[in-house]
């Protein structure tokens, strides 16, 4: 039987961060511009899968997706049995900086979802020569909790399920019926307490509205881009934010929620093709 295999490569290696040892796992696909991509919180790197296969994009892009220390394939620090995972915004951008590091990417384009729309705001803010372009998919400068995390870790519920149930309202409700389950599946699969501790920097310590008009676009271009039907990080989060970031660009996407490069990848990438265009000819 003739097999015809993705072009996407995985591999492991050992990151240290702050003294501590991490097992990552990450994917590659394709050549060219550096296109670092972060996933969002309680989930992993899968869900830019059909960007690593997307020749449009790799044609000109090395793109390169990892799951972050506790997530997917990526094991946890020894004796994670004695401490609670919390994440916040100083050993999330110490993660994805060490990354950076370890890979040697020059300049890379920075694109992160939700969380990861997050944190590449706060890593132009500190560092905006360091990166090509940043892409914050809903991403904004200031969040507030909108359901009870302590749902998210009991013993008397199944995480797996109470998470996919919480992110499903995310979801547009024209995406595709096989995308939006195959997006629920990977919330399934989370350790337990790893979304939760991802929402303390994603509601919590991740709040920066009084400093994100500090940003320097002219030195890192920043485009802040939020699906219309997303009900956590809403557009006019992310249009309040761009209003703060001068010099940001905003874009609004039709038909999509909160998860655009796994619950839609056709839809998604008629809107993420400009930008891309747009970083390349920048």
């Amino acid at each position: 039987m003739d097999i015809e295999f993705e072009p996407i490569k995985g591999r492991y290696f050992t990151l240290e961060v702050a003294g501590t040892s991490y097992r990552i796992y990450m994917e590659e696909s394709g050549a060219g511009i550096p296109l670092l991509c972060l996933h969002t919180a309680g989930s992993d790197a899968r869900q830019f899968r059909h960007i690593l296969c997307d020749k449009d994009i790799t044609s000109q892009f090395r793109v390169i997706a990892f799951d972050m220390p506790w997530h997917g394939k990526s094991n946890p620090p020894e004796n994670f049995q004695t401490t609670e995972y919390k994440l916040t915004v100083d050993g999330y951008k110490s993660v994805v900086n060490s990354v950076i590091a370890a890979l040697g990417l020059n300049k890379p384009v920075v694109m992160g979802c939700s969380m990861g729309g997050r944190i590449v705001c706060h890593l132009a803010l500190d560092n905006p020569l360091q990166y090509r372009a940043m892409i914050a998919l809903e991403g904004a400068d200031n969040l507030s909790p909108y359901y009870d995390l302590d749902w998210l870790h009991r013993p008397d519920v199944h995480g797996g399920e109470i998470q996919a149930a919480f992110v499903s309202s995310q979801v547009a409700p024209q995406s595709p019926s096989h995308f939006r389950h195959e997006t629920l599946w990977h919330y399934m699969q989370g350790g337990p307490g790893i979304f939760k501790g991802d929402l303390h920097f994603y509601w919590l310590d991740g709040n920066f509205d009084k400093v994100s008009g500090n940003i320097d676009t002219s030195l890192c271009p920043i485009y802040l881009m939020s699906g219309e039907y997303d009900c956590s990080c809403t557009p006019e989060r992310m249009f309040a934010t761009a209003q703060r970031i001068r010099g940001s660009k905003s874009i609004l996407m039709e038909g999509m929620g909160h998860f655009p490069m796994s619950e839609n990848p056709t839809l998604f990438k008629q809107y993420l093709m400009p930008v891309l265009k747009d970083i390349v000819d920048g």
